[in-house]
């Protein structure tokens, strides 16, 4: 997840500065990867649910807590495993680009999604509602401001911002940080990727609204 998810998404669907592999290429190396990512998220909510019903029932089944940790940074790390095989072997596939960021936002909205439970006081730490509402409410503008800047524009330039990239490490830390759990650290690491995700939340509408700008006056 080395670039902000989102960010990647809104480039391989509606465009970008990318050199892809035709349409029709056998699925790349760093491809069965990604989909490899992809299958194991399904399994990571699971066990996550299976945590959290455990704490429900007041007999907490830690291991499960463990492994859903493990899952997790074992998907981030494949997940740079796949974009340095695909740089490596030069294999950047119109696949690989749609299905790399959609990795990581399932990945990364599952786990915050499901560590937001304030009904469930025994779940320690877990994430506010409000930083929830925030990460979700800008991957959807994100992606509707994408898809109306294709349709007026006819392609979107997104370039990427490091304070994107900052706030889906941060996204990732606060995650980890919640499943060891690291209690002390997490609120601090929560708003710093809040504050990061803000920022670049703005930036990327403050670069929308500027690209629509010159296309008017084009």
């Amino acid at each position: 997840m080395g670039a902000a998810g989102g960010d990647r998404w809104a480039r391989a669907r509606w465009g970008g500065a990318m050199t892809l592999s035709p349409p029709h290429a056998p699925i790349t190396l760093a491809t069965r990867i990604t989909i490899l990512r992809i299958l194991g998220i399904p399994l990571f909510i699971l066990i996550l649910i299976y945590y959290k019903m455990s704490l429900a029932a007041a007999e907490p089944v830690e291991w499960y807590r463990h492994l859903a940790l493990g899952l997790f940074v074992l998907i981030a790390v494949t997940d740079a495993l796949d974009g340095y095989l695909a740089r490596k072997r030069d294999e950047e596939s119109r696949l690989g680009a749609i299905l790399d960021p959609l990795a990581d936002k399932a990945l990364l909205l599952s786990a915050i999604i499901l560590l937001t439970n304030p009904t469930l006081d025994a779940l320690q730490p877990q994430f506010p509602i409000s930083f929830t509402l925030l990460i979700i409410s800008r991957d959807v503008v994100l992606l509707s401001g994408s898809y109306i800047i294709h349709t007026v524009v006819g392609h979107v330039d997104v370039r990427p911002r490091m304070s994107g990239k900052v706030a889906t490490f941060l996204q990732m830390a606060a995650i980890i940080a919640a499943l060891i759990p690291l209690s002390l650290a997490f609120p601090w690491i929560v708003g710093a990727a809040a504050a990061f995700t803000l920022i670049s939340w703005l930036q990327y509408i403050f670069d929308g609204v500027r690209q629509l700008e010159r296309h008017e006056a084009e």
